[in-house]
């Protein structure tokens, strides 16, 4: 069963949202060569709580910090760590959850770090505008597999692969409920959308091949190929005609995304 929130959970999801999408801006802004992805961790677990709100991530299924931090081929789950030092030319994929009043909004965006070769802004530009094409799909009476579709048709037209063996989810009273919403199309409609279901939409963007490998740790997720990866995720209310985006974040962030390159949305 896919939940269908009432106005007061998702008026609590939009707050959720607004201050996950400010923790982002702020952990961007201190994304530079030197930084530590530990360092990274600690601002956004103080923010999001001086902010009137939780982690959603910390202590999930024994998760051990605030937000993923995966850098370069690292897809997505990356453990922060004071040894992780971020160097020019790096891309980092920062995740993080927000929890207000019981409800949780998920967000990540993927950011050069200082000046990055053309083809890793590229990368990431083509994941932020699938990430955008998948958001503007999940309206009422559209199904999962249109989602799917707009995501995959976008990306491989570009010559990049989609993970497979990640997919975004329903989100609401715990981070991940009903449904997958896979960035892929396996030939199934899947369920339709509904006004009301909240949704993360979130493409995992290869630059090589499109399998992955879990690293020592258990946790991180690695392409397969060493190939670089990219990670973009907002949180929707799916509406009739456009949908709500509850975890928009400043126009400053969003142009640092992608190496200084300004995407809009």
């Amino acid at each position: 069963m896919i939940p269908i929130r009432t106005a007061e959970e998702i008026a609590s999801m939009r707050r959720a949202g607004d201050l996950a999408g400010r923790t982002l801006a702020a952990v961007g802004e201190h994304i530079a060569p030197g930084v530590s992805t530990a360092a990274l961790d600690e601002l956004a677990e103080q923010f999001l709580e001086a902010h009137g709100g939780r982690p959603s991530f910390k202590g999930y299924l024994g998760f051990p910090r605030s937000i993923c931090a995966s850098v370069n081929d690292a897809v997505v789950h990356g453990i922060p760590a004071k040894d992780v030092t971020l160097q020019q030319g790096d891309i980092v994929g920062i995740d993080l959850g927000a929890e207000v009043a019981g409800l949780h909004a998920d967000v990540a965006a993927t950011f050069g770090v200082g000046e990055i070769e053309a083809e890793a802004a590229r990368l990431l530009r083509v994941t932020w505008e699938a990430c955008l094409l998948g958001v503007a799909a999940a309206v009422a009476g559209n199904h999962i597999g249109d989602i799917a579709q707009a995501v995959q048709r976008h990306v491989e037209a570009a010559g990049y692969a989609v993970v497979r063996d990640l997919v975004g989810h329903g989100i609401g009273r715990s981070v991940h409920e009903e449904p997958r919403v896979p960035n892929f199309f396996d030939g199934e409609a899947g369920a339709e959308l509904r006004p009301g279901m909240a949704l993360a939409i979130e493409p995992m963007v290869n630059a090589g091949g499109w399998r992955v490998r879990v690293g020592k740790d258990r946790w991180t997720v690695l392409t397969a190929d060493a190939s670089l990866s990219a990670h973009f995720e907002h949180t929707v209310i799916v509406r009739r005609g456009r949908p709500l985006v509850v975890t928009r974040w400043p126009t400053a962030c969003q142009a640092r995304q992608t190496g200084r390159v300004a995407l809009g949305g």
